[in-house]
């Protein structure tokens, strides 16, 4: 049965907005500080350049398919099943694990302001109806899950908004030039070091490729909303370091956001943080479930299995098993607290998914030469240039994060013998017959 095409431009733009800005950027500024110091911000420009590397990647290959998949079709059409599955797995339990973490996120800074939320009860609760309300809401209808979505990053927008307004007015007056000597004297080893961490930070873009087969007019729409997401996300970083940086100075802060807000607005300022740390969070989780179980269909379209959690609603046309699954592990994973080694994971995870779509647009250039996609000028290039990066940042990876990518990758290796098993067992009653 055919998906409706109910996401339209601005819809998947909100969907990658709510992907990029997550939680992540309210522990970033201190770290920048502490490496660059009052040249931070310009590290905020430089890695979004250096993003908008792999999103040219990412836009080129992904125009070339209007159905939905998004990392794992993009692999699996380049480099056959085994790759394919094995991104896809990679970035599936990444999502599911970093939406969790986003849930105890919420649930923490909830109370900060209503400490009656971190007893037990109260908690399993509250992540119920935090979870719940964008599942119900996907499982309805896609469009309802796009304008959840586009709400859920207006409002995570509103209170960011509102820091940067008051910094800019407070400060916007006597700027102080940054000097050549402030951007020499921390070293090109910090530049590295805070270069990579801000590409983990920009990362999150590549969720809203999913459910691409419901997207209106692909072709356009995906590489509009991938670069005015990462522009929005880029503008509101930047300006986030700028104000923590007028704001603080060089001092260093374990919230160094909610201590800027507080310079500036008094006390409520923490308010301020907390509200939008929660929208940032609660965007991620609805963004996500509309978008992690659209990928079991793509599996069953390839031939790949997950047929049960695959099914379509006959009349909504959405997939409600795969909804309500993926609903539960993260409701289960959030309220265990199983989800810690997500970070680590969707760290590994990026790593991999980075470098094998760059490498897919240089191999479908080749077999699909007259394909009707985007061209981003000198394509090979600009994907050589994010393998680089990626494998820049596998670097830094320890023996626990290659553990646990090993893991992954072992699983998805179970389900590609599973289904090599299950092809030659159907094949023998053919041989047989003839």
């Amino acid at each position: 049965m055919a998906v409706l095409r109910r996401i339209g431009r601005w819809a998947l733009t909100a969907l990658v907005v709510n992907g990029v800005i997550g939680s992540g950027i309210f522990g970033v500024p201190s770290e920048l500080t502490r490496l660059l110091g009052r040249a931070s911000p310009l590290a905020m420009i430089l890695a979004a350049l250096a993003t908008g590397v792999l999103v040219a990647s990412f836009a080129e290959v992904a125009s070339q398919f209007p159905v939905s998949g998004g990392v794992y079709l993009y692999v699996r059409t380049a480099f056959g099943r085994f790759a394919g599955i094995q991104v896809g797995w990679f970035w599936l339990l990444s999502a599911l694990a970093a939406g969790a973490a986003a849930a105890n996120i919420f649930v923490t800074y909830l109370a900060s302001l209503w400490p009656a939320a971190a007893h037990a009860g109260i908690r399993a609760g509250i992540l119920t109806f935090l979870i719940g309300v964008p599942a119900i809401s996907n499982c309805l209808g896609v469009r309802h899950g796009a304008n959840f979505s586009s709400a859920l990053a207006v409002a995570k927008l509103l209170p960011l908004g509102l820091l940067i307004a008051l910094g800019l007015v407070r400060f916007g007056h006597h700027l102080q030039i940054i000097q050549p000597r402030e951007i020499l004297a921390p070293g090109w080893g910090s530049w590295f070091s805070a270069l990579l961490l801000l590409l983990f930070v920009y990362d999150g873009y590549e969720d809203s490729l999913v459910p691409s087969g419901e997207v209106q007019d692909p072709r356009r729409s995906i590489p509009f909303a991938l670069f005015a997401g990462l522009l929005v996300a880029a503008g509101i970083f930047t300006l986030l370091q700028f104000v923590t940086v007028a704001t603080r100075g060089t001092q260093l802060s374990e919230h160094p956001l909610a201590d800027s807000a507080a310079a500036l607005i008094g006390h409520e300022g923490t308010a301020v943080v907390a509200l939008a740390v929660m929208c940032s969070a609660y965007g991620w989780i609805s963004q996500s479930l509309l978008t992690a179980p659209r990928l079991p269909g793509a599996f069953r379209e390839q031939g790949d299995g997950l047929e049960f959690l695959a099914w379509l609603h006959p009349r909504l046309q959405t997939p409600q098993r795969a909804i309500a699954t993926y609903a539960f592990l993260l409701w289960l994973l959030a309220l265990t607290g199983t989800f810690l080694w997500a970070v680590l994971l969707s760290a590994g995870s990026q790593m991999i998914y980075d470098i094998l779509v760059c490498a897919s647009l240089i191999r479908l250039r080749r077999t699909r030469p007259r394909a009707d996609a985007l061209r981003v000028p000198g394509g090979p290039v600009v994907a050589l240039g994010g393998i680089g990066m990626a494998l820049a940042m596998l670097t830094r990876l320890d023996r626990r994060e290659v553990l646990l990518m090993s893991f992954t990758a072992l699983l998805a290796a179970s389900h590609w013998w599973f289904l090599q098993r299950r092809a030659l067992r159907n094949s023998e009653p053919e041989s047989a017959s003839q």
